[in-house]
């Protein structure tokens, strides 16, 4: 509202493309954010969106600054657990640790609390503090039967971490919970459950169909299959 009309609706067309595009095509959508930027630097919901598109790019020093400039514009502290886990990109977990105790955190609602707890115990775990990481997840959320939008992931968390801590029955068990509340396959906990019971997938077709049927080339630059972990830098 603070824009032109016509600025204004150039500006919104390239937020909808950041929206649209920031998960299937993250480069992309940054370049409509870099657009943006240029036409409404002075803009809060501008500075976050650039922001999460660095994000997504992993251009993490890009990203704090981004979201620094919004939240100074705002005020507000929903940014924080993100921020935090931006120095845990920049390779800074001891800051992301920092951020976990300061007063912003008792001001973010419920999601964004359990969203700080995912971000400190992944910078636990970048510390080598592997015990320490289990601990900071156990919560009453985790421990709660209720399904939030949240659940899945910290569930996904807690089993990762129990499994990187030779705990695998429990790991098991919890990777089984975080499957089960997973309505949308936010995580792969199905295919850490195979993997963990030695389940492997077969192609169907069969030998006899490979020696009849030439199979399409690999074009180059197909994307690799690449495991997803919720207590990555970008994950959280």
């Amino acid at each position: 509202m603070s824009l032109p009309k016509t600025l204004a609706e150039d500006v919104a067309r390239n937020l909808v493309m950041v929206a649209r595009l920031i998960d299937e095509d993250p480069e992309e959508a940054y370049a409509y954010s870099r657009i943006a930027l240029r036409l409404a630097s002075r803009v809060a919901a501008v500075r976050e969106a650039a922001g999460f598109a660095a994000y997504a790019t992993q251009k993490y020093a890009e990203a704090l600054a981004e979201f620094r400039a919004s939240r100074r514009m705002t005020g507000s502290v929903e940014l924080w657990p993100v921020m935090a886990d931006c120095e845990r990109g920049l390779g800074r977990p001891e800051r992301a640790m920092a951020m976990a105790g300061e007063p912003e955190v008792q001001k973010l609602d419920k999601a964004g609390q359990v969203e700080m707890r995912l971000v400190a115990a992944g910078a636990r775990r970048d510390m080598g503090q592997i015990d320490a990481a289990i601990v900071t997840l156990q919560s009453p959320e985790l421990a709660s039967n209720s399904i939030q939008p949240w659940t899945p992931r910290l569930r996904y968390a807690y089993a990762d971490a129990l499994l990187e801590a030779g705990r695998e029955d429990e790991a098991r068990e919890w990777f089984g919970k975080a499957l089960e509340a997973d309505k949308d396959g936010s995580t792969d906990a199905s295919d850490r459950l195979a993997e963990l019971d030695g389940v492997e997938f077969v192609d169907a077709l069969g030998d006899d169909e490979d020696e009849t049927v030439d199979a399409p080339e690999a074009a180059p630059g197909d994307a690799a299959d690449q495991d997803e972990r919720g207590d990555e830098p970008g994950k959280a």
